[in-house]
C-alpha cells in the first residue's frame, strides 16, 4: 500500500491533461465541487467522491473513526438494506471500493458508461441517508479490529513502521495510524461515527469526480438531480497547511520478532502544499529520482550492487500531502553489515549530492524515468479520476498537472544539490533501528 501511494503521488501530477481529454469544472449551490473528465476511448465510467476528512482530522481520543466510517458507508441507508449497495453494483457489473488516507477519504464506482445514473444515485443515497445502527456499528468494529490484527499487530514489520511514524512525525495527525491505535479503536462508540458523518460528509466538503465516456451535458443534470437538494452542511475549519519547523533529530531502537534487521530514516520536508516556493517540490522529486529511480540510480548502484551493503534499499519523496512531505530511506543489511554502516552509507550518498550536483546526463535520465513511469496512468480512467480528486482535496489546483512536465524540466542540478543540502539534515530526521528480538 505504501508503494502504491508513492506511485500515485508522482503519477497524480504526471497525468497530463490533453486537448482530446477535456475537463469540465462546476459547483452546485450547496458547495459540491464537480469535475468531469471526458475520455471516450472505451465505454466505461468511473465515479469518485472525495471528502476533505482523513485520519489527520481525528481527535486524539477517536483515532480510527475515519476508516471505520468508510466501512459503515457500505452497510445501511434509508432505502438500502445492509450490503445492498455492493450487491446492486455487482448486479450491474460494477466494481466498488473505498480508501481512507491521512488527508482524505474517497469512494469509487466503476461501470459500463450507461450505468452512470445508477452510480450517482447510489452515491447520493448514502451521502443523504446513511444509517449507523448500533448493532451494525459494533459488528463492523470487530471487522476493523480483526483487520488491524492481521495487517499490523501480527506483522512485526508493519508494527515497527507504525511505532516509527509516531516518532517521525510528532505533533501532527500523521503520528497515529490510519486504522487507529488498538486501545482507542476498541472504545469507539456509534455516536462518534455519526458525529463524523454529520460534520464531514456534506456537499460543501466534497469533490465529485466523473471520468470516462461521458460529457458535461450528460453529467451535469444527473448531478443536479441527485445531489442538488442536499444542504451544504457546516464543516469544522481545517488549519491551513504550513511547513513545520525542525523537530530535532529523533532516534529509536525497536526489538521485535522480525526476521532481519531494518533501518528506517525519515526527513520532514516541504510538500507541494507547504513549500514556500513550488520549485522545492520539483527539486525534491528529482532528488528522489537521483537517489532511487531505477537500477541505475545511486542507492541501487552503490549500496546494493556496488558495495553490497544492503540486501534491499530504497529512497523516496512523497510531496503530495496536506501537511509536510516526507523523504524516506529504508534498507535491510546484508549479513555482516551493521545498521550503523547502512545509515552512514545513506548519509554519504546525500553528502555527495550536497557537495557536487548531479550531471546533466543523470538529470535527463531521472526526468525520463519519472515521466515514463506514468505512461500507463495516462491511459487509465481510474488514474485520471485519482489525479483530479486527490489534487482537489489537497487544495492544489488540478490544472497544475498540465505543467508537471514543464516544471520538472526546469529543475537544475544546483536546485537538486540545494534540496539535499537544505532539507536532508539531522534536525529534520528520525531514525529507527529495527532489530530481531534474539539479537542484543
Amino acid at each position: 500500500m505504501k508503494a502504491l501511494w508513492i506511485a500515485l503521488a508522482l503519477g497524480a501530477l504526471a497525468v497530463s491533461a490533453r486537448a482530446d481529454l477535456p475537463t469540465h469544472e462546476f459547483q452546485l449551490d450547496n458547495g459540491l465541487d464537480v469535475l468531469v473528465r471526458e475520455d471516450h476511448r472505451a465505454p466505461v465510467v468511473t465515479v469518485m467522491i472525495w471528502f476533505k476528512a482523513g485520519s489527520i482530522d481525528e481527535a486524539p481520543f477517536e483515532t480510527g473513526v475515519a476508516h471505520l466510517l468508510e466501512h459503515m458507508m457500505f452497510r445501511n441507508s434509508k432505502h438500502l438494506a445492509p450490503g445492498e449497495f455492493s450487491r446492486l453494483a455487482a448486479r450491474f457489473g460494477g466494481d466498488v471500493n473505498a480508501f481512507t488516507s491521512y488527508d482524505f477519504t474517497a469512494y469509487y464506482q466503476q461501470y459500463e458508461a450507461s450505468r452512470l445514473p445508477l452510480a450517482l444515485e447510489l452515491e447520493a443515497e448514502r451521502l443523504k441517508n446513511l444509517r449507523i445502527e448500533d448493532e451494525d456499528f459494533h459488528r463492523e468494529l470487530q471487522v476493523v479490529m480483526e483487520e488491524r490484527r492481521q495487517r499490523t499487530d501480527d506483522k512485526p514489520t508493519a508494527l515497527a513502521w507504525e511505532k516509527f511514524q509516531a516518532v517521525a512525525r510528532p505533533g501532527t495527525g500523521y503520528a497515529h495510524p490510519i486504522i487507529g491505535w488498538r486501545d482507542q479503536l476498541a472504545q469507539l462508540k456509534p455516536e462518534q461515527a455519526r458525529s463524523w458523518y454529520q460534520r464531514f460528509y456534506v456537499p460543501g466538503n466534497a469533490t465529485l469526480v466523473i471520468a470516462g465516456d461521458v460529457t458535461e451535458a450528460e453529467a451535469r443534470p444527473l448531478v443536479e438531480k441527485f445531489f442538488g437538494d442536499m444542504p451544504a452542511g457546516e464543516t469544522p475549519p481545517r488549519p491551513d497547511p504550513t511547513l513545520n519547523p525542525p523537530a530535532g533529530e529523533r532516534r529509536m531502537t525497536l526489538r521485535l520478532p522480525v526476521r532481519v534487521p531494518a533501518l528506517y530514516m525519515l526527513y520532514n520536508v516541504p510538500s507541494l502544499a507547504t513549500a514556500e516556493d513550488p520549485a522545492t517540490f520539483y527539486a525534491l522529486t528529482m532528488l528522489g529520482g537521483v537517489l532511487d529511480g531505477g537500477l541505475s540510480a545511486r542507492v541501487e548502484s552503490n549500496m546494493v550492487r556496488g558495495q553490497r551493503l544492503a540486501a534491499g534499499a530504497g529512497a523516496g519523496y512523497d510531496g503530495l500531502q496536506r501537511g509536510n512531505g516526507t523523504f524516506t530511506f529504508t534498507a535491510s543489511p546484508n549479513p555482516g553489515v551493521s545498521l550503523d554502516e547502512l545509515e552512514a552509507a545513506f548519509e554519504q550518498e546525500v553528502r555527495k549530492i550536497a557537495e557536487q550536483p548531479p550531471g546533466e546526463e543523470e538529470m535527463d535520465r531521472v526526468r525520463a524515468s519519472v515521466l515514463a513511469g506514468q505512461v500507463y496512468q495516462r491511459d487509465s480512467v481510474m488514474g485520471q479520476a485519482m489525479e483530479l480528486g486527490r489534487l482537489s482535496v489537497l487544495g492544489v489546483d488540478w490544472r497544475l498537472a498540465e505543467q508537471f512536465d514543464e516544471n520538472l524540466a526546469k529543475v537544475t542540478p544546483e536546485q537538486v544539490q540545494r534540496a539535499a543540502r537544505d532539507w536532508l539534515v539531522a534536525e529534520r530526521r528520525a531514525v529507527a533501528h529495527v532489530i530481531p528480538e534474539e539479537q542484543q
